[in-house]
């Protein structure tokens, strides 16, 4: 099944997307996917394989998709993951929150984390937050990156206290990605109630990095935007 598997998503790779793709995800010497390789798929047809094969996939076939050097196998084992989740019993959704866990080492970019953690982690955060705290701490960006995306789960369900925890907790983080996770997920705080994420404007605008504060406030009205900018 793998090799059918990888032989689709090959087949709708192209050239001129793998260059394009490896200048939009910085794989320049030092950049944060130096060593990425990447095939030119897009996303809705790795979605369309994922749905077609997530009922019969191994955990063997995914495993050696998500150890591939190519970014885009990678993203549809993802993908395959999400749905079996979703689809699956409680048990089965613990064993592949498990299978994701211990492979967490190769959902080792932005979109990878992006398209997985708010529906895999999240849900079983959700009952165990300490998950999401002890990622926050492994000072390592992409598992960094999945604790604060994970909450997305959380806001959904009205519950802003973990965003906002590590929302503090990573306002001094290095790295940009960071600043624009806790910004993208101070928004969507925004967009359930505006007041808490006021609140936690006013009492952090001080330290919050110039990408974070802006990506939090993108939904305001232009001149409140503006307001908070030249705070």
């Amino acid at each position: 099944m793998y090799k059918k598997i990888v032989d689709e998503i090959k087949s709708f790779s192209t050239p001129e997307g793998a260059k394009r793709r490896a200048s939009f995800f910085k794989t320049g010497r030092g950049e944060y996917a130096e060593r990425d390789l990447f095939l030119g798929v897009d996303f809705p047809s790795l979605r369309k394989i994922a749905k077609k094969y997530f009922k019969t996939v191994s955990y063997a076939d995914l495993q050696k998709m998500l150890e591939s050097p190519y970014h885009e196998i990678r993203v549809g084992a993802v993908f395959i993951l999400v749905l079996m989740f979703q689809h699956g019993s409680e048990e089965e959704r613990k064993k592949i929150f498990d299978f994701y866990m211990e492979n967490i080492r190769y959902i080792n970019n932005w979109d990878l984390v992006d398209v997985s953690a708010p529906y895999i982690v999240g849900p079983v955060a959700f009952e165990n937050e300490s998950v999401l705290f002890s990622l926050a701490k492994s000072c390592r960006l992409w598992e960094e990156r999945v604790s604060v995306v994970a909450t997305l789960y959380f806001i959904k369900q009205n519950r802003f206290d973990v965003t906002l925890s590590l929302g503090e907790y990573f306002l001094t983080h290095r790295h940009d990605l960071m600043h624009k996770a806790v910004g993208w997920m101070l928004r969507e705080v925004g967009k359930k109630d505006e007041k808490v994420l006021c609140d936690f404007l006013d009492k952090h605008i001080n330290q919050m990095p110039r990408t974070m504060l802006r990506y939090a406030i993108e939904r305001f009205p232009e001149e409140k935007r503006k307001s908070y900018l030249l705070r």
